[in-house]
């Protein structure tokens, strides 16, 4: 019995692992927001925001768990864009170190700007998790549209990034760590 049960739970495992990774989200077109949101640690995030800021597809952009000491000046260099765009339109978030304090410091964002809608620009194996974290954190009165930037993750951390999802979706469902 508890065998069958164990081969049943890793074959649900495997199937819903396979689903995650031929379901990774692809990038947004289309769709303008009141605000981008781009969770720092993964290449191309933050020149998919500004691409988008830049194409007017949202008012302002919040780059969140940008590391203590990092300037505005210090991005517009490091991505080659005018520092107007950084002092008019862009604002660096340094409290979150993971994806959930990520979400915490985009509500409080969100909330001091009142926006009704926001791009969730991150990469798409992170995605899933970033916007069910925010999803959690922000309630239903704010619309968030994923915005998958593709990559190219090893297997390692697409298995860690499903386990991570699994855990922290069974968390929220039984009210463990809700704000």
């Amino acid at each position: 019995m508890i065998v069958r049960l164990f081969s049943l739970a890793v074959i649900g495992w495997c199937l819903g692992f396979v689903a995650f990774m031929m379901m990774l989200p692809p990038p947004l077109e289309g769709s303008t927001t009141d605000a981008i949101v781009v969770p720092t640690g993964g290449p191309g995030r933050i020149d998919r925001g500004l691409e988008m800021l830049r194409t007017h597809q949202a008012k302002r952009m919040l780059v969140t768990g940008v590391g203590p000491g990092v300037r505005p000046a210090d991005l517009a260099r490091t991505y080659k864009v005018r520092q107007s765009l950084f002092t008019c339109c862009v604002d660096l978030g340094a409290d979150a170190v993971d994806t959930r304090s990520n979400a915490e410091e985009t509500v409080r964002w969100v909330q001091s700007h009142r926006y009704r809608s926001i791009r969730l620009v991150t990469s798409d194996w992170h995605l899933p998790r970033a916007r069910m974290e925010l999803g959690a954190a922000i309630g239903p009165h704010v619309v968030v549209l994923g915005d998958g930037v593709p990559s190219q993750p090893r297997l390692g951390t697409l298995v860690n990034e499903y386990n991570k999802l699994l855990l922290r979706r069974v968390a929220l469902w039984v009210g463990i760590g809700t704000p």
